[in-house]
């Protein structure tokens, strides 16, 4: 699963063919608020961009006859493909009148539109730049609660705050798919509460091993091709 699709020749690795490949491609779209006064935390852009994703889906638009329902499923029956871009200022307000959820953290405000062709983005979000979201935490986050869900990046990959956005709006999605009805519709009334954490060196043997939902990458950005991710780590699936 990858999250942002480089242009020809961008990337230094070459991402696995799989027969869904062969289906037409789409993208779901994800815009995060960076404005130069006042940038978000880091790890509050990822817990943000995660929520985000699931707000999405589990949304009603989504699902049955719903107007976003197409697309999600064409979206589902490819690569879960995930971009994200920044804005800010009038760039944010023009995104912000695109069919889409916005969605906001403590400091971040990140927007979701329904998924895309991966050749057919809005022009206004076409415009925006993938590159430059680089954050930083003010302070280190707090330790994750044990009844949370909590979304364990790989401690022994760097990736850009844009990249591990996607992933982690990846590895929330594997865990929706991996819930019940029940659990889901549990999670959705809690307001999707989770937490992004680095996991412990000495850990992710035992996170990669758990038979929790694993993200591994396609390669098509930043890391090779197979590189596992995120381990989605919610309580109902233990």
């Amino acid at each position: 699963m990858s999250d942002v699709p480089a242009p020809s020749g961008d990337s230094p690795f070459q991402p696995e063919h799989h027969p869904r490949d062969e289906a037409r491609q789409f993208v779901l779209p994800l815009v995060v608020r960076i404005e130069r006064s006042a940038p978000p935390a880091r790890t509050d852009a990822l817990e943000t961009a995660a929520r985000a994703v699931l707000v999405l889906l589990g949304d009603e638009r989504a699902h049955g006859d719903g107007e976003w329902a197409g697309a999600v499923r064409d979206w589902e029956d490819a690569r879960i493909r995930k971009v994200v871009r920044r804005a800010r200022g009038a760039e944010w307000r023009r995104a912000g009148t695109l069919p889409g959820i916005t969605v906001t953290g403590k400091s971040a405000e990140v927007r979701v539109f329904p998924p895309i062709p991966l050749d057919g983005w809005p022009k206004d979000l076409a415009k925006l730049q993938v590159s430059g979201t680089e954050l930083d935490d003010p302070e280190p986050p707090l330790a994750a609660g044990p009844a949370e869900p909590v979304l364990w990046l790989n401690p022994d990959l760097e990736m850009s705050a844009g990249k591990a956005m996607a992933q982690a709006g990846h590895g929330a999605q594997l865990a929706w798919w991996a819930l019940s009805d029940a659990e889901r519709t549990a999670w959705r009334d809690a307001g999707f509460a989770l937490s992004v954490r680095t996991a412990d060196p000495a850990d992710w043997a035992r996170l990669t091993g758990s038979g929790l939902p694993l993200v591994r990458d396609a390669g098509f950005t930043e890391i090779a091709p197979g590189s596992c991710t995120v381990v989605a780590d919610h309580p109902a699936l233990r």
